[in-house]
């Protein structure tokens, strides 16, 4: 039988120093401690400055932020800056929706329920934004 493998995870401190939520989501991750090169490569920071961009690093960021708080839930900081991502991630879904509709089956407009009308937001022509 094959001895077992110890994965290696750094500690995190209370209050560790954070990227912003773009440079999270391309770097894979929100602690800068934590952003270990994978098979000695690094991302690189080129996420395009679109309205679902801006969605899919604010989701990005709120996610790590609940894990971390997960392990550190008295951390004021942490705290603060999940709720103020929680908000603009919000902003950011209304104002996207309202362009191009709904992000998913939970998002139903008035008038009716859409969702299943195309374009859907994965499809091909749902994703121009400019």
């Amino acid at each position: 039988m094959a001895p077992l493998a110890n994965p290696y995870v750094p500690f995190q401190l209370e209050n560790p120093p954070k990227y912003e939520a773009k440079k999270a989501l391309s770097r894979g991750t929100l602690f800068p401690g934590l952003d270990l090169p994978f098979l000695g490569t690094v991302n690189k920071d080129n996420l395009p400055a679109t309205t679902l961009a801006e969605l899919q690093a604010l989701d990005f960021a709120i996610q790590e932020l609940a894990l971390y708080l997960d392990t550190h839930r008295e951390d004021q900081d942490a705290l603060e800056l999940y709720r103020k991502y929680q908000q603009l991630y919000d902003r950011c879904r209304q104002v996207y929706e309202k362009k191009y509709g709904p992000l998913n089956h939970i998002s139903a407009r008035e008038g009716g329920y859409a969702w299943l009308d195309d374009p859907w937001p994965w499809d091909l022509g749902a994703n121009k934004e400019g």
